[in-house]
């Protein structure tokens, strides 16, 4: 596949980028980068091309027009707009018709058109779309920072703010598929989008060669640079390595430190904001933080606490990590939003404990990893709070260092190029049956995900194989998950793109589009379960609700409330009971003994594929339905064809109404095929015999 990757902002080259040389010369670029090597080094692209504007005089040389070729197989194309000068992004709209008119010239004066186009941050949307527009080549989008959010986290806005939130919304309106790197972008920061279309976008975490940071080693040189700001340079340390720009609030951070006599006291605090060879070179928005940082630094008086050097080499950065491990230390990120956090992943394969922001990437990090604390980054407090818990027990210290570990493992760039190449071939070229959108099946088959469909890696491939077999049915999961935190789960586990999603215990649906890549979310269904549904009169009640407590803010959805429970069996009838009181009629949904959610009336799994059987125009005798817990009981007891894998919970088919129900002897997804195969069976006439299929035992 030939891709051509559009990148206007910061200062883009091949070899050693100066991150931080300027404010939009930062993660997205080190992205960007990695991601096209790990697409050629896998063989998912044979030509890259990433397209950016030249640039005269600083800050620096090096960027002005031409090609650069950085490979065999890449290349930087540089094109020249009116104004020959760099430009910050938030000037960069004037540039993009003459850039859009460039590059469209270009590419029509080449023997060979890209396959995609890939647009990373708002204006290089705009390009791509006036390039679709002309020559009809599709492209994604990757926002990687986003209007609304900035304006969200720091209050207020103004013109270029609002332009970059139109160009935004236009951006995500266009794209054939959106490319976000966490959970928190596809299904907060995005969704405050009026373009917003969740089956339009795609989670693939992107990947780190995190090789370098695993058993890391120190550096003199870093140790005495750092060591000559510091009293006592043997005490724990507690590091910061951002750009000085106001999104990634290190002035937080060091208020922090400064307010917490205890934190002083157990530990030194080192700041790398970036590399400066004094304050009147930077921007004006970088001299400010850094100036506010060095203000604070005088009021609380930390000389001697406090380490900023003014500049460190990138091949320090994991000796930057080193040396704060070394003294039992930590890594805190700070900033008011992080879309992704590459250097939460940096850190955790050093064997850093973290403190990040509960905003962006890192909550999936942290989960993922389950290596540190999330922290609300306007509360200084709750940040130093965060670090001492840590500081103080020698214990947690060392099972948050270990754990890292799981960064390197799950943070794969093979493993993201994969999915990232698999998804644009099927945008090129739609996939045949049985992965196509159903039409006119004669059989549906819905399963749960957790546990059910996914949980034995021998189960998946056997149901993959399985799957290709089966002509004219139909398949879907339901699942408690959201749909993006699904759909990670099932390509993470190679299992079949669904037909239908049934997500969040039946509230929300989704079609596979005519692509066979993208989703659609089901509107009529959504209109059906919103009749009723009072969410914020729900939450209130349940406030002050004994043995319930919300589950993170990632886990609500606009139709469906999420708690743990103390795990006592009557904690949901008390639940429903208050609610009943309250004159509020709700499913109340308990599994697995410790999770309770709260839905509107319509909206269960059952009820779910009930709508998806009839839009299907196919009667109840043709769907098989699958589970394990307690969240399936209604689909189970919905459908006469009910499977219940071998190694289900929650005591499922003594549970009432499920007397009909297949349980079958083999685990997860065998136990599904065992399942159908039963329920075929039990159909067929007499004397019929069934199509063979291996055995799943």
């Amino acid at each position: 596949m030939y891709v051509l990757h559009i990148a206007l902002q910061g200062c883009l080259r091949a070899g050693t980028v100066d991150y931080g040389i300027t404010a939009d010369t930062g993660g997205h670029i080190r992205y960007l980068l990695d991601l096209v090597n790990a697409c050629v080094l896998s063989g998912e692209a044979r030509r890259i091309v990433m397209a950016t504007r030249a640039f005269e005089g600083a800050p620096g040389p090096g960027y002005e027009a031409g090609e650069e070729r950085v490979s065999d197989a890449v290349s930087i194309l540089r094109l020249r707009t009116d104004d020959p000068a760099y430009l910050p992004k938030e000037e960069l709209w004037r540039e993009t018709p003459r850039f859009a008119d460039a590059l469209v010239r270009w590419i029509e004066g080449q023997d060979e058109r890209p396959d995609m186009i890939h647009a990373h941050y708002a204006d290089a949307g705009t390009v791509a779309a006036t390039v679709e527009e002309r020559l009809g080549i599709p492209f994604v989008f990757t926002a990687h920072s986003l209007g609304r959010v900035k304006r969200a986290v720091m209050g207020g806005g103004d013109d270029a703010l609002d332009r970059r939130i139109a160009i935004e919304e236009a951006a995500l309106g266009r794209a054939s598929l959106v490319v976000a790197s966490s959970r928190d972008e596809a299904e907060v920061q995005y969704a405050d989008y009026g373009s917003y279309d969740p089956g339009r976008i795609r989670v693939i975490p992107p990947g780190s060669d995190l090789d370098g940071f695993d058993g890391a080693l120190g550096s003199r040189r870093l140790e005495q640079e750092i060591g000559r700001f510091l009293i006592d340079p043997a005490k724990p340390v507690i590091l910061a390595l951002a750009r000085p720009v106001a999104k990634k609030n290190l002035p937080a951070l060091v208020r922090a430190f400064g307010e917490s006599a205890e934190l002083r006291a157990r530990a030194n605090l080192v700041v790398m904001a970036g590399n400066r060879a004094g304050l009147e070179t930077l921007d004006a928005e970088m001299r400010g933080q850094v100036e506010e940082m060095l203000r604070l630094v005088d009021r609380y008086d930390l000389y001697g606490h406090v380490a900023y050097p003014k500049t460190h080499r990138p091949e320090e950065v994991a000796a930057i990590y080193a040396y704060a491990r070394q003294r039992r230390g930590l890594f805190v990120n700070p900033a008011l939003n992080e879309p992704f956090g590459l250097t939460l992943l940096e850190a955790s394969a050093a064997g850093l404990p973290l403190v990040a922001t509960d905003s962006g990437g890192p909550n999936d990090i942290i989960e993922m990893c389950r290596n540190g604390e999330l922290v609300d980054p306007r509360d200084p407090a709750a940040i130093a709070k965060a670090c001492l818990a840590i500081l103080r027990d020698p214990a947690l210290w060392d099972r948050y260092a270990a754990a890292g570990a799981r960064a390197v493992a799950a943070y794969d760039w093979t493993r993201h190029a994969r999915r990232y190449g698999e998804l644009l071939r099927s945008l090129k070229a739609p996939p045949k049956a049985p992965q196509a959108p159903a039409e006119r099946p004669t059989q549906l088959l819905v399963c749960d995900i957790d546990n059910t469909l996914v949980g034995c890696e021998d189960g998946i491939r056997s149901f993959n194989g399985w799957r290709q077999e089966q002509e004219g049915l139909a398949f879907g999961v339901a699942t408690g998950r959201s749909f993006h935190s699904a759909m990670a789960i099932l390509e993470q586990q190679e299992a079949p793109r669904p037909q239908v999603m049934i997500t969040s215990v039946g509230s929300e649906i989704y079609h596979l589009g005519p692509n066979g890549t993208t989703y659609g979310a089901d509107r009529s269904w959504e209109a059906l379960v919103s009749r009723g549904w009072e969410r914020e009169r729900v939450a209130e009640t349940l406030e002050d609700m004994p043995g319930i407590r919300p589950q993170a803010a990632l886990e609500q959805r606009r139709h469906k409330l999420s708690y743990f429970s103390d795990g006592d069996p009557e904690t949901a009838a008390r639940v429903h009971a208050r609610l009943e009181r309250a004159g509020l009629r709700c499913s109340v949904i308990h599994s697995h003994g410790r999770y309770l959610d709260i839905l509107p009336l319509r909206a269960s799994k059952g009820t779910a594929v009930n709508w998806v059987r009839r839009l299907y125009g196919l009667g109840r005798e043709a769907v098989f339905v699958a589970g394990d817990s307690g969240n399936d009981i209604e689909m189970l007891r919905a459908i006469p064809q009910a499977i219940i894998v071998g190694n289900f919970s929650d005591g499922l088919p003594e549970l009432p109404g499920l007397g009909h129900t297949y349980v079958a002897r083999a685990t997860h997804a065998r136990g599904i095929i065992e399942g159908v195969a039963h329920f075929r069976a039990k159909a067929l006439p007499s004397g019929k015999a069934l199509v063979s299929w291996p055995s799943p035992y």
